[in-house]
Parts: structure tokens; C-alpha cells; sequence
């Protein structure tokens, strides 16, 4: 029967999985979230904290929403607010892809792009108070702050958390990508409560300050703070992996070889997943889960071109991304 829908927020592929084995010769199961009008899982927030903000009255028809966003969620709110009639102001920074920052312009919304980060809170600093400024000269302006809003987890307590559960009921590990950690704290807070056996691993990019270690550049935009998420209980983490930028790539580039062309975000979480059964020998034939934030089509002209490659890490890195990629045909002969 053809789905008939009137509202792009009524489409979003909830069920689809992929076997990794082949692709990586790791026993992973990735769930696809990127299967909607807005690319991503972050569809799931916004509605969430849009649809909270509507039913306290705060908002109201012709009404402005603005939010920081490196991207994904920039896009998902800008579908919302398109669809729903509001006005959206996003500020994100340098870091955003062109094509990110083109799809919410297309659908209506305002961009403002920071190009110098703040002195200790890095771009995430620099565009939270960009934000405030905004909210203090336009009078009606809303922030739904999604660094501290609780719609940012529900959403996914709700949805994500309950979809794997009921897609793997014999789920021994699930690994979850941190960005403003909304994904992490619903989820992780549906297995604490509903199935507390389940490992939670959090998956977070070297130089992300979210879990206290250091800040460092961070190029690829998706996981990572300068800035900790309020909402984040890092108790509901059982482990934690960092995955460094390169490897992200060369995660992509593997993937892709194999015809599944996901963002820089699942890359990360993938390669973390990767390392983490690698070293917790005990778990390697558990049922593990990973979560796909994104699709790789806003990271055409970073994570899939070679000179940004060569210019963002060197070309060695680059060199060493040609080489995984040859592996991977040589095993396929």
C-alpha cells in the first residue's frame, strides 16, 4: 500500500538496519536514522521541542524560533518550522557544510555564520552568544536551547530508545554518538529504566570537552562540544570512546566502498563501536547496536573530497584513507 503523507514530519524510516559484518568484519548492527526530509535523527528533537513549546502556548502561529546548530539540527528545525509556519533563525559557524547551510535557506530560514570562535568556549561559545544578542534585540524571539531542553532527550526516549529494544530484544550493547548528547540521554535513560542489563557506550570525538577531557580543533561538524550539554548525566554512560578525526574519515571511506554513504557523525560512531568490541574481547559475539545520525550527502565537499582531506589532516592521513580503501578490494577478491 503507498504511503500518502501530508507533512514531511509524518515520514521517517524507523526500522531499517545494517548488517556491518561485511562492510567493517565487525558483528554491528547500524540503525539508519537518516531517512527523513531532514537527513537526520535530529527531526526527532525538533518536533519533540517544537510540539513541548506549542503546547505550553510559549509559541504561537507567525512565531520566531532561533537555535544554535552545527548543522543537522539547523536542518531538521528548519522542516519543522516550514512546515508548520514559524519563522526560524539559525546561528551555526565556519564548520557547517555548504549544502547544510543551503537546505535550510532553501526551506525559508535565516543563517547567521560565526567565523571566529569564542576565546574559551570555542564556536559553540561564540554562537550561544550570538543567540542571546539575537534574543535581546528581537523582541518574540524563542530559543529553544537545545544544550539544556529536556524535549531534546524525550524525543528520543520515546522513540529511539523503544524501536531498538523492540527491533533487538536480546540487545547486549549500544553505542551512541554525543553532539549536544540528546540521543544519548533518551536512549540511555529508556535502557536504565526498562532494561538496565544493556551497556550504554557513549561515542565522542577527541578534543570534545563533553565528558572533561581537554578542547582541541574539531573540523568535522555533528559530535563534539567546546561547550558541556547541560542535559548531559554522564552516569547513564557506562563507557566512553573517543574517536579522532581521521579515523573518522577512513571509517566513511570504508563504508562507502561498500555502497553506504553515511556523514561524518555515523563514521565517528562506527569507528568507535569498532574499537570498543575490538578491546572488550568479551562482548564480540554480544548483539551490539549503533546508531546512524546522518547521511553523507552534507559531507560531499569534507569528508568525501581529498583535497579538504589533504588540507584538513595532511596528505599522509589521506594516503592511509587510499590504502584502508584498498584493503578493503583486496579482502573483497
Amino acid at each position: 500500500m503507498a504511503a500518502i503523507i501530508a507533512n514531511p514530519l509524518d515520514f521517517n524510516v524507523d526500522d531499517l538496519y545494517v548488517d556491518l559484518r561485511q562492510s567493517i568484519g565487525c558483528r554491528l548492527y547500524l540503525k539508519c536514522e537518516g531517512f527523513n526530509f531532514a537527513g537526520s535523527i535530529k527531526i526527532k528533537a525538533a518536533a519533540e521541542m517544537v510540539g513541548a513549546m506549542e503546547r505550553s502556548g510559549e509559541l504561537r502561529p507567525g512565531g520566531t524560533l532561533v537555535e544554535s546548530s552545527s548543522g543537522n539540527m539547523g536542518v531538521a528545525l528548519s522542516v519543522v518550522a516550514a512546515s508548520r509556519g514559524y519563522r526560524f533563525v539559525c546561528v551555526t559557524d565556519v564548520r557547517c557544510t555548504l549544502t547544510a547551510r543551503r537546505a535550510m535557506e532553501a526551506l525559508g530560514s535565516e543563517v547567521h555564520v560565526i567565523t571566529e570562535p569564542d576565546a574559551e568556549g570555542g564556536f559553540l561559545g561564540a554562537r550561544l552568544a550570538r543567540v542571546a544578542r539575537l534574543c535581546d534585540e528581537n523582541e518574540g524571539y524563542l530559543w529553544l536551547n537545545q544544550y539544556a531542553n529536556p524535549g531534546n532527550w524525550r524525543g528520543h526516549y520515546r522513540t529511539t530508545g523503544p524501536e531498538i529494544a523492540k527491533a533487538f530484544p536480546d540487545v547486549e550493547v549500544v553505542f551512541i554518538g554525543a553532539g549536544t548528547t540528546g540521543t544519548l540521554m533518551g536512549c540511555a535513560r529508556y535502557f536504565r529504566e526498562n532494561r538496565p542489563e544493556v551497556t550504554i557506550v557513549a561515542v565522542d570525538t577527541v578534543g570534545s570537552v563533553t565528558f572533561g577531557r581537554p578542547s582541541g580543533r574539531r573540523l568535522i561538524p555533528g559530535l563534539g562540544t567546546s561547550v558541556r550539554p547541560p542535559i548531559l548525566d554522564a552516569s547513564y554512560a557506562d563507557d566512553v570512546v573517543y574517536v579522532t578525526e581521521p579515523e573518522t574519515v577512513r571509517t566513511c571511506r570504508r563504508l562507502v566502498r561498500h555502497g553506504f554513504l553515511f556523514g561524518g557523525s555515523t563514521g565517528t560512531v562506527v569507528a568507535g563501536a569498532r574499537d570498543w568490541l575490538a578491546r572488550n574481547a568479551a562482548h564480540g559475539t554480544a548483539t551490539a547496536v549503533a546508531i546512524a545520525p546522518d547521511l553523507g550527502g552534507n559531507y560531499l565537499d569534507t569528508v568525501y573530497d581529498e583535497e579538504w582531506v589533504a588540507r584538513a589532516f595532511g596528505a599522509d592521513v589521506t594516503a592511509d584513507v587510499t590504502a584502508d580503501v584498498a584493503a578493503d578490494v583486496a579482502a573483497d577478491v
